[in-house]
């Protein structure tokens, strides 16, 4: 506990006023309505942030696996401010600024090879609605009018608008909206704790996995299919790691079918994975990637896509356009931001030091399994989910009641109120999600199991 950055009146002003007039994201408000505390965070440190009543917590989700480089750069904030004295906003819309400009170059640089045009949104799920659009009207341009459908899999979240939001898997998040975007289909995901056959053969399960997606292709007809969107290690149900083999075996299915392979890389870029693209990671090429989150680690929002040099090769001619764009796509300030985090992961080697220190991340949380509630710990680089279980030695899972019991209504609490922020998901199986920011070593990570060990024996007491 250190000294609050606000006075108690103005904390429960505050509190007055976000019960009042706040409308938070993914969030229920019958708690504050009855008048629980709402937590408000006032200030980060490093991989820290602090409430206003002067707690300290441990932000094991990087907020929302976005603050790669830790809070309180003042680098970060430096860039902004100079770039919005200099040019607070301009579009580019049929324009440019020189921001946009030079971290299109560099991100392009940065990518895998091929994938050498960039188009900027505001956020993630901006970046998926373009692919989509892209995708579609791509083939349009090119002679293949009837191919519009996309397949992603199961229990994936691609994003909330309406577009993203019908590739995502969650039938739960998709139901109030519903009817979505017509024509996305879902193939299984790569969770092998869960899988029904193929269990103990890592490589046979990929191939199995892999060539569902074909199935796909082929019954819906790849005439009609223009894209396959893949997050390199899936987030929604608990950071599913591809086989090995999987991604080779995609990219050649898409390659035989003429269907495009999207990697959505949201969470995935950025040194989460310990490269600067997740494509790296795994050794494949996609004809785009999409990103947002950590290429400004959070101090400024944007986004955007990478794009194959061959799939803006026809907008190059005539009267042709990608009639899409967002008023904040390319924010000069964001752009700024981005490009100086860019030069801190070069500057602080952050990459490799997620490559040097995720074994130890590994193995720290693997020091769980002794528990009776950890059934399965998986992921990669420095992002990994902790599947609960009611018997570990059958994998039996928790009902719908228990998971409303343990997580919300136990280990959301618990783990904030022990000083470690992350997530308690059970979007697909109960899991516990960790994705620090880089900066992160091994105190960092016996202090995030330290606390996971002392919260989560209570709930298996508890349950």
């Amino acid at each position: 506990m250190t000294e609050p950055d606000v006075t108690s009146e103005q904390h429960d002003a505050m509190q007055r006023a976000a019960r009042d007039h706040l409308w938070m994201h993914f969030a229920r408000h019958s708690g504050s309505q009855g008048g629980a505390e709402i937590p408000v965070i006032v200030r980060g440190d490093g991989p820290y942030v602090y409430d206003s009543a002067g707690r300290r917590y441990l932000d094991g989700l990087s907020g929302l696996f976005t603050v790669q480089a830790g809070h309180g750069r003042e680098e970060l904030a430096q860039a902004a401010a100079k770039q919005a004295a200099e040019l607070a906003y301009f579009p580019i819309w049929s324009y440019a600024h020189p921001k946009a400009v030079e971290l299109a170059e560099r991100l392009a640089d940065l990518a895998p090879a091929g994938l050498d045009r960039v188009f900027f949104t505001t956020g993630g799920g901006d970046a998926v609605e373009s692919a989509w659009k892209l995708a579609k009207q791509y083939f349009k341009m090119t002679g293949r009018p009837t191919k519009h459908k996309v397949i992603s899999r199961a229990v994936a979240y691609h994003g909330t608008p309406h577009g993203a939001l019908s590739l995502t898997g969650l039938p739960g998040l998709k139901a109030p909206f519903e009817p979505l975007v017509p024509s996305a289909f879902r193939v299984p995901n790569t969770n092998i704790y869960r899988a029904a056959e193929h269990r103990d053969d890592p490589e046979a399960f990929g191939r199995w996995a892999a060539d569902r997606i074909e199935e796909a292709i082929e019954f819906e007809g790849p005439e009609t299919v223009a894209a396959v969107f893949l997050e390199p290690v899936q987030n929604s149900g608990g950071c599913f790691p591809p086989p090995p083999g999987y991604f080779e075996r995609v990219r050649e299915i898409c390659d035989r079918h003429d269907v495009l392979l999207v990697s959505d890389e949201v969470i995935c870029a950025f040194g989460r994975l310990g490269t600067m693209f997740g494509a790296q990671r795994f050794g494949f090429t996609p004809d785009i990637i999409t990103f947002a989150k950590g290429v400004t680690s959070g101090y400024a929002p944007l986004g955007g896509m990478l794009v194959a040099d061959r799939l803006f090769e026809p907008f190059k001619h005539g009267t042709e356009m990608f009639a899409h764009g967002y008023t904040f796509g390319g924010h000069p300030v964001a752009a700024a931001v981005a490009l100086a985090n860019l030069d801190l992961f070069e500057r602080e080697d952050l990459n490799g030091h997620v490559l040097r220190n995720r074994d130890a991340f590994r193995a720290t949380l693997e020091r769980l399994r002794d528990l009776p509630i950890v059934g399965d710990v998986r992921g990669d680089g420095y992002f990994y989910g902790i599947e609960l279980v009611k018997d570990g030695d059958t994998r039996e899972t928790f009902d719908d009641d228990e998971c409303e019991r343990l997580l919300r209504g136990f280990l959301d609490k618990a783990l904030y109120e022990a000083g470690l922020y992350c997530r308690a998901d059970d979007r697909g199986d109960p899991v516990v999600q960790l994705a620090p920011p880089l900066v992160c070593d091994q105190p960092h990570f016996d202090e995030i199991e330290q606390i996971l060990r002392s919260v989560l024996t209570e709930a298996w007491a508890r349950m």
